[in-house]
């Protein structure tokens, strides 16, 4: 999921940008060229269809493999701060090593490293299938193919990220994003409503293995793609101190920080929906693995709907992440509340909805605001700050679950987004008023800055 071409695509305030950029950091016409309007334009991309194609079968596989895995620990423990574990170890490597990867993605050509990285998924789901399936499988296993799971995933995040805008050029990032999240929450419909019958039919390590059988598509996918369509970039050379100029890179510019800070406090606390939903079904409407699915199915067609309309969207502004970070945490502390699981379960679409919408335009205002070169390290950093700060939030969000049970554990989240977001929002307020605005409606992706002064002058809305 990336974006458009950097500094000329996002003209914010950038002295020592080079007019005359290198032809080779330009993306270069494609045979399907496609117009930047509608909801599925992306697709009309040859590469991207199969990209497309492959990944929502990996994702079904994905879902499944994620929701046998937390009934697994939950029946292997019976402990919610088990299941915070498993994910928190998921993610640790990216909080750890999740810089290293970006620096990966800019070096080396991202088709290839795709390839390493989706075979090395399946072989994991593999594993763990066939410790299930021969009954030696142990709470620990599963905890060592979650961390190794998380160090495929620190090189596979950024750079599957950053492949979207190879394959269709800067005037289809954002629909690329939206669609790619798309593919994921349609994914997200089906495999936790097939996960749960199959691990009331047939046991769970039949899930894991379909999980593992399903990388085979991206794989077929990548080898077929047509490498002279892709739109070229620089690649980073080798060289030193490529993880500090990253850093210093995204420190300097306020379109970049302020999402990737409200992303961390979001992705830390209140996205540990693996804790809360396992720990509602179990503990507080004692309900079986059917209806546990059924509780991701439909935070998963809240989701979709919250893509498909980022899609249609034309912009990614910053008051709108700010803006929906903070609905996203009332309808936690909502959520949390509810008396009956149906009214809890129906609460859950808005939830999906609003959550994805977060997602996609912080992650889409932040890769039309960076460079190509420097857009493998800018979204190992998201990425880092959104899943990494899962191996500090998710033990504290289990305890906090095990100890004062579910519904506090699931307002408490909610809180921390509502009140980052109030935070944020009154900091861009104070510090100059700056309003950021991306707009791809007129043929190329433009960033504009509105600062205090000049608000009742300028017409953006």
């Amino acid at each position: 999921m990336s974006t458009g071409p950097g500094a000329d695509s996002a003209p914010g305030p950038n002295p020592h940008r080079n007019p005359n950029p290198s032809p080779e950091a330009e993306p270069g016409p494609t045979p399907e060229s496609a117009s930047p309007s509608g909801t599925f334009s992306s697709l009309k991309v040859r590469n991207y269809r199969l990209f497309f194609t492959g990944a929502i079968v990996s994702n079904t596989g994905t879902w499944m493999a994620r929701i046998t895995q937390d009934w697994l620990v939950l029946s292997l423990t019976g402990s919610a701060a088990a299941v915070g574990i498993t994910t928190a170890l998921q993610f640790l490597p990216m909080l750890l090593f999740g810089l290293y990867g970006g620096v990966i993605a800019d070096r080396y050509p991202k088709r290839n490293i795709l390839l390493f990285s989706q075979a090395a998924l399946g072989l994991c789901g593999l594993a763990l299938a066939v410790l299930t399936l021969s009954g030696h499988v142990q709470v620990w296993h599963v905890y060592l193919i979650a961390f190794l799971l998380g160090m495929v995933t620190v090189v596979d995040n950024p750079t599957r990220q950053s492949f979207a805008s190879e394959m269709v050029g800067p005037d289809q990032i954002r629909n690329a994003v939206s669609l790619n999240s798309a593919n994921f929450q349609s994914a997200r419909l089906i495999g936790p409503a097939v996960a749960g019958a199959l691990i009331s039919v047939v046991g769970s390590g039949w899930a894991f293995l379909l999980n593992g059988l399903f990388f085979l598509a991206p794989v077929i996918a990548l080898l077929r793609m047509r490498t002279s369509e892709l739109h070229k970039v620089e690649r980073a050379p080798r060289g030193k101190g490529q993880l500090r100029e990253g850093l210093k890179y995204v420190a300097g510019r306020p379109e970049l920080i302020w999402p990737i800070v409200l992303i961390g406090f979001v992705g830390t606390f209140a996205f540990n929906f693996p804790i809360w939903l396992t720990a509602f079904a179990d503990q507080v409407f004692h309900v079986g693995p059917g209806s546990y699915g059924l509780l991701n199915t439909l935070m998963a067609a809240g989701s979709l709907a919250g893509a498909l309309l980022s899609a249609r969207r034309g912009s990614s502004r910053l008051r709108m992440l700010v803006g929906a970070a903070a609905l996203f945490g009332a309808l936690e502390i909502v959520a949390a509340l509810s008396p009956s699981f149906w009214l809890f379960a129906l609460l859950l679409v808005p939830l999906g909805m609003v959550g994805l919408t977060v997602n996609v335009t912080a992650n889409s205002s932040v890769q039309l605001a960076t460079d190509p070169a420097m857009r493998g390290r800018v979204m190992s950093l998201y990425m880092m700050v959104f899943f990494g700060g899962t191996p500090l939030g998710a033990p504290i969000v289990g305890w906090i679950t095990d100890t004062y049970g579910a519904r506090t554990g699931f307002a408490a989240g909610g809180a921390v987004s509502l009140l980052a977001a109030a935070a944020i929002g009154l900091i861009l307020v104070r510090v100059g008023g700056l309003r950021m605005r991306v707009d791809l409606r007129q043929g190329r992706p433009r960033v504009r800055f509105v600062p205090r002064e000049q608000r009742q002058l300028t017409a953006v809305a």
